[in-house]
């Protein structure tokens, strides 16, 4: 097989694992090769795949046979991500069609994996080194008007019903010269804004440098980074430095995501959460008395081992109490290996379908009522695509919401607008002067 000279890369899931895309994407085109769109017949096609999810594997296996031609033949396939990760070895036993199997601590050996496939040696690498990976990714190039920036990787927590300590590694923390270097790279690139991840990314921190408000300090002063965000954050790693940030630091957006997963005591325990419902709230409230117009956003679980009806109308209650901005919420998944697949008392399904019902219905009446809130006010947006309508941008809120907007300013314009009305899953806003243009 001839050595591949275009490539198409599908993400799923998490942000982190878009991040791993964006990555692998210049480092592929680093090697000469091009990237194709997802019509395209690309040479080799990488499946950046999530194990989060109950049917993450067998989704996995059914996109990778989907790739065949229909003259029989194939691209060369990777499986990448959190479930090639789980499956190593194995999964080119289920799949004769995956060539090379890559871990997300790994994959920035890519280059000499597709080598070895296309000389017809299949490859196989899940090794998690110390996050060597970045040292061996190339420099960050044109990015959009809103990049990630990876700054923690892993996981030490070992809440009982997740996979992630054991897909993505221990906690660890990148330097922080290397992330100011990579930010300043996609500020070169074209980022105003930008998003540090990390499995536990409150929990970042450098010995010789500080924690993670130090970080965000330093990021608010690169020339031309407009906007700083962080996600995903753990309770307990909400230091005092943290809340106090995002009432001093202008760039860093008055917005928080900050998993509970359940607003009962019992099941916090169960899931080996580390805080309680007590602690959470009191984070809330410190992080509302420095910054009262921050939007709160948050993840449920529901339906897991042992939850009872009463657990569950604690969690309706935690969501009445914080008035979630926005909210993800899921069906408990059992995910082999972990405590919580062998524990007792699984909830029967159309339980956890009909508390979920209800869960999704109180987050929404609090989302819609956040955005209604905002409408009256003058804020500031940030343009990052074109909407659906001729002569319409649409731009990002403070506070994360989507504003659609008649305008002819371009792509990572920043501008003041009047917002005018809600739906369900925008704002609708009239420009009024325009602020700075890209």
């Amino acid at each position: 097989m001839t050595s591949p000279q275009t490539f198409r890369i599908k993400s799923f899931g998490c942000q982190m694992n878009v991040y791993d895309g964006e990555r692998m994407a210049e480092l592929l085109a680093a090697q000469g090769m091009r990237a194709v769109g997802d019509k395209d017949d690309a040479d080799l096609v990488v499946l950046n795949t999530c194990h989060i999810r109950e049917k993450a594997v067998e989704k996995a296996y059914s996109d990778v046979g989907r790739l065949r031609r229909d003259d029989g033949s194939k691209p060369l396939v990777a499986l990448a991500g959190c479930v090639a990760q789980a499956e190593g070895e194995e999964a080119r036993s289920r799949s004769k069609m995956i060539d090379m199997v890559v871990g997300p601590q790994a994959y920035h050996r890519l280059p000499q994996m597709i080598r070895q496939a296309a000389a017809g040696r299949p490859a196989v690498d899940t090794d998690m080194p110390a996050i060597s990976k970045f040292d061996a990714l190339p420099r960050r190039r044109r990015t959009g008007v809103s990049a990630f920036l990876s700054v923690q990787e892993g996981c030490d927590k070992f809440c009982t019903y997740c996979v992630v300590p054991y897909t993505r590694g221990a906690e660890i923390s990148r330097p922080a010269r290397d992330i100011l270097a990579e930010a300043q790279q996609l500020v070169e690139g074209g980022a105003r804004e930008i998003t540090l991840l990390g499995q536990n990314v409150n929990g970042w921190t450098d010995a010789s440098f500080g924690g993670l408000a130090t970080l965000i300090r330093s990021l608010a002063r690169i020339d031309g980074v407009e906007r700083i965000r962080y996600t995903t954050s753990h309770p307990i790693n909400m230091d005092e430095d943290l809340i106090t940030a995002h009432a001093e630091v202008e760039e860093l957006m008055p917005y928080l995501h900050l998993p509970v997963q359940s607003g009962s005591d019992a099941i916090l325990k169960s899931m080996n959460r580390h805080h309680t419902v007590e602690s959470y709230l009191r984070t809330i409230e410190r992080v509302r008395a420095v910054r009262p117009d921050i939007a709160i956003s948050g993840d449920f679980i529901v339906g897991f081992p042992g939850e009872t009806d009463a657990d569950f109308e604690a969690t309706l209650q935690i969501v009445d109490h914080v008035r979630y901005a926005s909210a993800f919420s899921f069906k408990y998944s059992p995910r082999p290996g972990t405590p919580a697949a062998t524990m007792e008392n699984q909830i029967p399904a159309p339980v956890m379908d009909e508390r979920l019902q209800r869960l999704q219905a109180r987050i929404a009446e609090h989302s819609s009522a956040f955005n209604c809130a905002t409408v009256g006010k003058t804020i500031r947006i940030l343009i990052d695509r074109v909407g659906r309508k001729s002569g319409q941008m649409i731009g990002k809120s403070p506070w994360l919401q989507s504003v659609v907007v008649e305008t002819d300013a371009p792509i990572g314009s920043l501008l003041d607008v009047a917002i005018t009305g809600s739906g369900p899953n925008s704002l609708f806003g009239d420009l009024l002067v325009r602020a700075e243009a890209a």
